[in-house]
């Protein structure tokens, strides 16, 4: 006859139970909240009966993206780390009462040196300095750069270094001086990013200087993060002076975040490309669409809109998601969608011009992290004359990339196939 458990005994069995119901809910929780939907997204297609040059474009995309297109900005195209450096450093060291940094890729390099002294030397003159740093992207959070930041009383801040939901990283890159002048782009803080793009273990990139009215949307994204993770708003005319207009160009920048379940950046890609009637050029750095998004560009096609797409080319940092992304042209290239990737450097543009009028510019990914889970920020330009800027930069990178065809689609390698199908089950989380 089985004996009772002493008291003791019993106490301690009911220890353990509790202990490891108490862990399996604790990876259940981090589970649930890192690698599972738990909103809605929009699955139906989006039937748009006007185009991007109708007022009811412009009108629908304020609404809907949150901050309206506002007039009289101006926008500099910078390419690549010899020349968006030079200007991130330029426009630092012409502070004169705050600057606001939001950053995703900062590793240990020269260049993250410059651009922390840069930033020291005008918190030493009375400057205030606050930097938001995504964990994931920085090898050095306990490293020289910080340290010399924070020694010289630079607010740093790193965005969910221990959080639960450790798998929504901020991806934005956000630079705003005196709540004047502001830089939003692609670009990495590191010496990967130095250059001309012009060796294999250079990153081609881009970065815009923004001036004028949309600043102060570009310093409400950075605002959005800051209160999160700080739990501090900064206000007043420091921050958000009177903005005299600038330009000429008609412009919005948005943010899309994890936290609101917002979808705001599919959401200006999905109407972007429903609302096409000519053209579709995009620059992608992980084009990984998913399905409604590539039923999309499919019946833009349908439509008769040319539509061209550069990627990188063997050259990445992610060759799994070169593999999946390329395991889904099947149906766009029958259509007639035109894929080209860069060849002699890595490639991490993000950009899209639609009917040579509507631009869109940033921290972007054509795939489900950028547009389901990281903290992005996109910025909008309604104008022909920068976007006839912007196709001189297309034509550019296209010059230096590769077509392949759909007969090429088909001849790449086995090992391709199977490992882009299989990347296909992640591609969640890619």
């Amino acid at each position: 006859m089985k004996r009772p458990l002493s008291a003791p005994r019993k106490s301690n069995e009911l220890k353990k139970y509790a202990a490891a119901a108490i862990a399996g809910g604790f990876v259940s929780t981090v589970l649930a909240r890192n690698f599972f939907e738990y909103e809605k997204k929009i699955t139906h297609p989006i039937l748009v009966d006007y185009d991007v040059s109708d007022p009811q474009f412009r009108q629908t995309l304020s609404q809907l993206l949150g901050p309206p297109l506002v007039e009289g900005n101006s926008v500099t195209i910078l390419e690549n780390g010899a020349e968006i450096f030079d200007a991130m450093v330029a426009g630092i060291k012409l502070a004169q009462r705050t600057i606001t940094f939001e950053n995703f890729v900062f590793t240990h390099g020269r260049i993250t040196r410059r651009l922390a002294e840069a930033l020291v030397g005008r918190a030493r003159k009375g400057v205030k300095v606050h930097f938001l740093q995504d964990a994931m992207g920085c090898d050095c959070v306990h490293g020289g750069e910080m340290r010399l930041l924070q020694d010289a009383g630079c607010e740093v801040e790193i965005f969910r270094y221990i959080n639960l939901r450790f798998n929504e990283r901020t991806h934005r890159k956000l630079l705003i001086i005196d709540g004047k002048v502001g830089f939003i782009g692609g670009v990495g803080i590191s010496d990967a990013w130095d250059g001309h793009a012009d060796a294999p273990n250079r990153w081609r990139d881009t970065q815009y200087r923004v001036e004028g009215p949309v600043v102060g949307q570009m310093q409400q994204a950075f605002m959005d993060n800051w209160i999160q993770t700080r739990g501090v708003v900064l206000h007043g005319e420091d921050y958000f002076p009177p903005l005299e207009k600038q330009g000429s160009l008609i412009s919005q920048a948005f943010r899309s975040s994890s936290c609101e379940g917002a979808d705001s950046a599919r959401l200006m890609i999905l109407f972007s490309i429903a609302a096409a009637r000519k053209s579709i050029r995009i620059a992608n750095a992980y084009f990984i669409p998913d399905d409604l998004t590539i039923s999309t560009l499919i019946q833009a096609r349908e439509r008769g809109v040319e539509v061209e797409v550069i990627t990188p080319g063997p050259l990445i940092d992610q060759r799994v998601a070169r593999y999946v992304g390329r395991s889904r042209w099947k149906g766009m290239l029958e259509s007639g969608v035109r894929f080209y990737e860069y060849q002699g450097a890595l490639y991490h543009c993000k950009y899209m011009i639609v009917d040579d009028l509507w631009t869109s510019v940033g921290s972007c990914n054509f795939d489900n992290r950028s547009l389901r889970l990281n903290e992005e920020a996109n910025l909008n330009v309604l104008d022909a004359e920068f976007a006839t800027r912007h196709l001189q930069v297309f034509a550019a990178d296209k010059a230096k990339a590769t077509e392949i065809t759909l007969e090429q689609w088909q001849a790449r390698p086995m090992a391709e196939k199977i490992q882009g199908h299989l990347g296909c089950l992640l591609r969640s989380q890619l």
